[in-house]
């Protein structure tokens, strides 16, 4: 069974940082592309940044300049760090991934249980 499962999650004060992480784990042949996704209270969900295996990004626009993603393939890790957090990002923050469980066929999709940031002014 794959499993994706965040951490690093938080309090922080407006204005500081925190990492988010996602690892991948179980029996699967390859990692595709990778999200980070939160929800605020009251709002739907939002893509907050995109990574491709080839490490080819795509971030929202509320974070950009704040927050980087990026991956380790060789960990089956995702990261996002986040910078000069304000307490609009307070949210749940899930993983996202798109994985092959073999060498045909499609990717399946899979989330995370999701991290909880809290950030206060």
């Amino acid at each position: 069974q794959v499993h994706l499962v965040e951490s690093g999650g938080g309090l922080v004060q407006a204005g500081g940082s925190l990492r988010l992480s996602c690892l991948a784990s179980g029996p699967f042949f390859e990692i595709d592309t990778m999200a980070w996704y939160r929800q605020a209270p009251g709002k739907q969900r939002e893509l907050v940044a995109d990574i491709t295996s080839g490490s080819t990004t795509n971030i929202a626009e509320s974070v950009k300049g704040r927050f980087t993603i990026s991956r380790d393939n060789a960990k089956n890790t995702m990261y996002l760090q986040m910078n000069s957090l304000e307490p609009e990002d307070t949210a749940v923050y899930s993983c996202f991934a798109q994985i092959y469980t073999s060498e045909l066929g499609s990717p399946s999709l899979y989330w995370g249980q999701g991290t909880r940031v809290t950030v206060s002014s």
